[in-house]
Order: C-alpha cells, then structure tokens, then sequence
C-alpha cells in the first residue's frame, strides 16, 4: 500500500482495439540503413510474398550518387553478374549494382501477443499482428555470377573439342525400377527437409505493389489502424475481470503442436523425456544412440535414478557386447517393416543385424565382406548395421565403436553371465540359419574381451621397446663385429657376395606391443625400405665391394629397362611403387637387399635410355614431390619412337593438352596424318 501510495496515476487513457486489419498486419524489421540506402524509394522499388510461407522479397534502390557509395565496387559487381552485354534479362541494366534485394524470415512463431499501437488525442488503438518479418540481404547475385562464370568456361571447352572425342563420351548407363512406396517410407519422404523445401519452392509469388510513406494510399489505409467505432458493443474484449485482462495480456507460453517447428524422428528434448516412464526412457535412448557404455545411459537419465531399476529395463531392450549395450535389432526393425535399400523384412534383418553383432562378441574387427556372403544381403543393409556399432578403418576392417568396459564387467558379473547365455542361444540360433561351419563360430581368443584387454599407452610402448633393445644390443653388437671381421679377411676376393646380418625373428603374441624402436639406430639410413647411407664402410651402412656394386647395378637396370618398356611413362612415386613389389617377390639374401637409394634408382632410370619430363603441374596441386617426377622412355626401338618424343615435348610445355592440339602437332612435326586409331595409339 505504501508503494501506491508513492506512485500515483497522473493519467487514465482509454484502449480500443482495432479490427479493420486483422490478419492482414505485418511488422517488417529492416537492417540498419547504409547511408546510400533510401527505404522510402517509390519509383525504384518492387515487392512480391509467398502467403501461406509468410515470405516477402523487397528491392530496395541504392542511391549511386551518394557519396559514400562506392562506384568502382559497384560496377565490378556488375560485370560479374551481368557480363558485358545488357539486355532484358539483366539484373543491373545500368551497368551498375543500383539495387539490394532483401529477404524475410519469420522472427517469432507465436505472434498472437503482439500489436501495432497508434496514440491519438488520448485514445490507445491496438491492431493485432499477423506476422513478423526480419529482412536480410539477399546475395543471390553472386549465384548468378558464379552460374555465367560456368558456362563461359562450359562453352570454351566445348568448342574446342572435337567430334571424334565427342563419340568417345558414350557412357553406359544402369536403369533400374524402382519398388512400391510402403507407407512407412512415403511418411519419412514427406517429412524430409527436401520434401519440405520443394513443396515451399512450388508455392508461386505474387507480386505487390508498393506505395511510400506520403502517398496518399498509405495514409487511406493507415486510418485503418484506428477503431472505427468507439461504442462498447465494438469492444466487448476488453471488458473484463481483471484477471482475465492480465491473461489476455500474457497468455501462457503453450504454443499449438501445429505451430510447434517439425522436429527430425530421432530428436527428443531432454525435458520431454524426463517426463516418460523410466522403460520408455531408455528405450528411446538406446534407439537414438544404438551403442552406449552403462555410465553413460546412467548420466543422460539424471540423478538418482535407482542404478537395478536401469539395469532391468536396459536388457529388455539391449544386449552386452565388450562391455557395453547395444540396442536389440527388433527395437531398430519392428515386426511388418522393411529395409528402406533393399525391401528384406524386417525378420531377415534382425537375423542379419545378430550375427553382426555376435561377430563383435568374438573380435574386436569385422570384415564386411565376409558379413555379406554369410548373411546374403545387399551392401547398404551390411554398411547400415556396422555403422550402428563400429567405425571404418582403411585395409583393416570395421572395429567396435567403443573400448572395452572392464569397470561394468567387474561390477556385474551376474549380469555378464546372463548376457553369455543368451549369446549362446543367440548363437545357436545363427548356426542353424545360416550353417556356420565349426571353425567359423568357434570363438577367437578374445583380447577385447579378456579380464587384461590389450590397451598399451605410449609411454609403456617406449619403455617396452627400449628395454628389449637393452636386451638385444649385446647380441647385435657381437654380431656386427663378426661381420666386420669376415668382411676385412674377404677383401683380396672382391667378387664374394657379403653374407647380410640375420636377426632372429620371434612370433609376436596377440598381447605383446609391436616394437617399432628395436632396430632404430640400424634404420636410419633406410631409403625405400633399404639402407642408401653413404658415410660408412660396413655393409650394414650400405657400401659393398666392387664386384658385389656391379651385380647390384645390373639387376637394377634389367628392372628398369623391363619396367619402362612397359610402362613407358612413370612418376618416381610409382617406379618405387614397382621396385618394392619387385623386392618383395625375390628370394632372400638377393643382391638387390643390399641397398638402393632414391638417387641410385634415378640415376639408373637416367642411364637406361629414359628422360626426366619436367611437366608444368599447377602450383596449387596436392601431389608429393616423388608424383611431380615424371621419367619417360625416350627411345623404344619401334616406329612410334618419334610421336612419343613430339607428345612429351608437348606435355613439358603444358600439363594439360586437348587431343585436337595433339593431333595436329603430330601431323605436324612428323610431316604425315595420322587417324584415329594411330593417335590412340602414342596416346596410350
């Protein structure tokens, strides 16, 4: 009472509500005004909506004498949209950027609590607002820029070419028919964001007329703002119990489910799911996410949820694979559904989804193939159900998703025998449909899933390794001494082959980390895989006798020479590509062990005929140096000998070359026309 008593009313003002433009009012919130932009423009400025979109595009002009406007910008503009010549179709028919063109997007979904209030000779009238419209520039002139640059660049290509390589762009195509739409796949289509986007684009504009502030149109209609009568049978609304005023001024915060923005299948707020029963909860949980360890789901249900409780609802709906829940296939594929790929019901899958993941109840990895042929289903079902669980790794397979929990098998071993017991029916089950041979379902020694998983930080792999080359260093020291001391009695015999060092090689456990540091002082100077140092007199370092050195160089050369007249062409990545397969194939303690370097394979390449082509590649390109060194067998011995060296003079002058221009050089240079099939021909 004290605080009224401080504050009185000074002034009583009567409110009218005005009716002329319901559902037709809309507040249009413009970006702040650039100094050469004038909003109140009449004869430069056009209008269009979508209704049902609630969608507005306005052109607004730009005043290019100002000042502050900025010719040359504008004109460069310009001619990257519009191109030298001006036509209709222009967007800037001046040649300059006069104009911005603004779009709309809807600031508020539930606008029912806001008005358009006008004061006038102490009378508030409010008229309610349909909508209202944030406008943002759009650039969809440089759209348009980019499309012509395209098309510049699509027509000079084009009419180069010629109409023999025009033939050769015949390409085989694949018709396939599709299948009856289910209904469960026609509802996902028409709730997808293309569906969404082409429905909205379907919607035509309709143009508008605009009228500016003092014409005398705008200020007919904004009469229309005020209410027309001020009888209390016009505004019954607002006779009301106090209460019920303060509600109509602030109405609850409940939006309409239809007002609510079309939320993806797989989106559910946190707030909304704590309001569903704890089953319900992790049901949806483990649908959504498909692989979870326990600690997790016991943080997304919040706390104080009873952990047993958890426990219980978690095994209706998910199986324990290395530790953690992986949701059940019949929760992912419910009865009379179907694969969105392939068809298969939703039986088939389930079946094919078990035996992925009992796979991984066996191994930590997965090959994908071996999934196909047992389970005899396409690709994109196989791809789909190891993209639930695992992740992809290149010439390995797919490994699980997540680590090994040892904390849940520890804590709960009632509940991980439980979980091997259905396995094994599981199991059963799988061996029966698919007839799985013993050696296939017997299970793998299974490091994942062992008491002591194999999880090796990188600081133990170093100490690892180097306490075994601690071990190791004495024997290896003897050894090498050995092998200098045969060395140095061998030296009046330069033709005798040095015997190369042997390491005894031990078979590795599935448990023991690789040592990759054992032999590191001794690999140092390896250079594709072999020693190429230069700086030592032991053969270790790479020296060898005279007589050992010419029967390395000869081998090296007839691999080269082989390889060339095959190739013809080759980068100094591939060539060592090559040589290391051909390493691979010989037999052991052949000569070619006994050290190449890159320098020594380029330099024999350079010695067998063949020619360094120093191709002009763009700068910008990704390539290794090893891929930037292109070689070339400059003569073969056949009649193709001088076309081969006219087309590798072209390609030293330009990485890329049409066949119209390599067609005329060579008839050109070599003084004959060559068709078709001879052109081939040097091509390849």
């Amino acid at each position: 009472m004290a605080n009224e008593e401080d504050d009185p009313i000074i002034q009583e003002i009567d409110v009218f509500l005005a009716r002329s433009l319901l559902e037709k009012l809309y507040l249009f919130q413009y970006p702040i005004r650039p100094a050469s932009m004038t909003y109140d423009d009449v004869t430069h400025l056009s209008a269009k909506i979508k209704p049902k979109q609630q969608k507005v595009e306005l052109e607004m002009a730009i005043d290019t004498l100002n000042p502050n406007y900025c010719r040359s910008k504008g004109e460069q503009i310009a001619l990257n949209v519009d191109g030298t010549c001006t036509d209709e179709t222009s967007t800037y028919s001046s040649k300059l950027m006069d104009k911005q063109t603004f779009c709309s997007s809807q600031a508020a979904s539930n606008v029912s609590r806001y008005a358009a209030a006008v004061y006038k000779k102490g009378e508030l009238h409010l008229t309610p607002l349909h909508g209202i419209l944030q406008l943002r520039p759009s650039f969809t002139y440089l759209d348009k820029a980019d499309a012509k640059h395209r098309e510049r660049e699509a027509a000079n290509e084009g009419g180069d070419s010629s109409q023999d390589e025009a033939e050769d762009d015949v390409k085989q195509i694949t018709v396939r028919f599709s299948r009856p739409e289910t209904e469960q796949a026609r509802q996902r289509r028409v709730q997808s964001y293309e569906f969404l986007q082409k429905r909205q684009a379907e919607e035509h504009w309709v143009h508008l007329q605009y009228y500016g502030l003092k014409d005398s149109r705008s200020e007919h209609e904004r009469q229309y703002l005020f209410s027309q009568g001020h009888g209390l049978a016009e505004n019954t609304e607002l006779i009301k119990s106090p209460s019920e005023y303060l509600m109509m001024l602030m109405p609850p915060s409940v939006e309409e489910e239809n007002d609510k923005p079309m939320a993806p299948s797989n989106v559910l707020s946190m707030a909304q799911l704590r309001t569903l029963p704890l089953a319900d909860q992790i049901k949806i949980l483990m649908k959504n996410v498909k692989v979870m360890p326990f600690a997790n789901l016991m943080s997304l249900l919040g706390s104080g949820t009873d952990s047993t409780a958890v426990l219980r609802c978690v095994q209706q709906v998910a199986l324990l694979v290395q530790g953690n829940w992986v949701v059940k296939s019949d929760v992912l594929y419910p009865k009379d559904t179907s694969s969105p790929y392939s068809g298969v019901p939703a039986e088939v899958l389930c079946r094919g989804r078990d035996f992925v993941m009992w796979k991984f109840t066996q191994d930590r990895w997965v090959v994908r193939k071996e999934v196909a042929a047992v389970t005899k289903l396409c690709p994109e079902d196989v791809k789909d159900f190891l993209e639930h669980m695992s992740v992809a790794r290149i010439n390995k397979g797919w490994e699980f998703m997540l680590p090994y929990d040892e904390d849940f098998v520890k804590k709960h071993p009632d509940i991980v025998q439980r979980q091997q017991m259905l396995w094994m029916g599981i199991q059963a089950k799988l061996e029966k449909v698919y007839n799985l041979l013993k050696d296939h379902s017997a299970p793998k020694k299974q490091e994942a899933q062992s008491a002591h998983p194999l999880v090796v930080s990188g600081e133990q792999r170093v100490n690892m390794a180097k306490a075994k080359v601690q071990q190791n260093y004495e024997q290896l020291e003897k050894e090498l001494q050995r092998q200098k001391a045969e060395l140095k009695s061998n030296d009046t015999a330069p033709k005798t082959d040095v015997p190369s060092i042997h390491i005894k090689e031990e078979p590795m456990g599935a448990e023991e980390p690789m040592d990759t540091s054992a032999f590191e002082g001794l690999n140092n100077g390896l250079v594709n895989g072999l020693h190429g140092a230069e700086g030592s007199t032991d053969p270790v370092n790479g020296h060898l006798p005279a007589g050992c050195i010419d029967r390395v160089a000869q081998e090296l050369k007839a691999f080269v020479s082989s390889t060339f007249k095959k190739q013809f062409v080759l980068t100094l990545s591939e060539l060592k590509r090559l040589f290391n397969l051909h390493l691979a194939s010989l037999p052991p303690g052949h000569t070619l062990f006994s050290g190449i370097s890159d320098k020594m394979l380029q330099d024999m390449v350079l010695d067998t005929g063949c020619k360094q082509i120093l191709v002009p590649f763009p700068p910008q390109t990704a390539a290794s140096p090893d891929e930037l060194k292109v070689y070339a067998l400059w003569e073969a011995g056949d009649t193709y000998d001088q076309h081969r060296q006219v087309l590798l003079e072209i390609f030293s002058r330009n990485y890329r070359v049409r066949r119209n221009v390599i067609q005329s050089q060579l008839s050109q240079e070599c003084g004959e026309d060559l068709n078709k099939q001879e052109v081939d021909r040097v091509l390849k």
